[in-house]
């Protein structure tokens, strides 16, 4: 699946949660999926820890 149709499936998700949920509901998806996003950037090699805090490697 390309990064397309992966920004579709989350916005039509994003979208079905605040339809059912209203704006608590919303946001609660949204924080979700960064957290999962995160999460799977980091599982598949992309990202690391230290970017997220900020600390580089160089010293």
């Amino acid at each position: 699946m390309n990064a397309t149709k992966t920004g579709l499936l989350a916005g039509l998700l994003l979208g079905t949660a605040a339809a059912a949920g209203g704006f608590v509901g919303f946001l609660i998806a949204l924080v979700l999926g960064a957290a999962g996003l995160v999460i799977g950037r980091v599982l598949d090699g992309d990202m690391e820890f230290s970017d997220l805090l900020g600390r580089g490697r160089d010293r």
